[in-house]
């Protein structure tokens, strides 16, 4: 699938080339302290799947509870999470954030990783009373 996205003000623009199937909603604690959010949501592909159109996103790297180092791409500007990546033989290993992705509507995780971390209450998201706007 044919995707493109940015950050949230606009400075960085990318397109990309993903695989529906591979997108996954993560409960790490990693992922809880960079989004504000009890989990974080991300479309799986390789580096060679996406382009950078416009700006250059930020990097920096921080090892997860499992090791591995995760280099977080994101926009100087405005913050926005981009993308992430690994290194040595998970170099190729990238991550589009599903919040910068134009047609996330159309994306839908299937499955959850780090499920020992997930908020104890999140089960409970869809029982709570809603509006459709504020």
């Amino acid at each position: 699938m044919q995707i493109d996205g940015q950050c949230h003000c606009g400075t960085i623009t990318f397109e990309a080339e993903i695989d529906p199937e591979a997108v996954s909603v993560c409960h790490c604690r990693d992922c809880q302290t960079l989004t504000g959010s009890p989990f974080r949501v991300t479309a799986i592909c390789t580096k060679a799947d996406v382009q950078v159109t416009g700006g250059t996103p930020k990097i920096y790297g921080k090892r997860g509870d499992n090791g591995r180092m995760r280099f977080q791409h994101f926009c100087a500007d405005c913050g926005s999470p981009l993308f992430t990546s690994g290194e040595g033989d998970q170099a190729d290993d990238w991550g589009i954030r599903w919040g910068s992705i134009r047609q996330r509507d159309q994306l839908r995780p299937v499955k959850q990783i780090w499920c020992q971390s997930a908020a104890v209450w999140i089960d409970a998201v869809p029982l709570l009373p809603g509006r459709p706007k504020d």
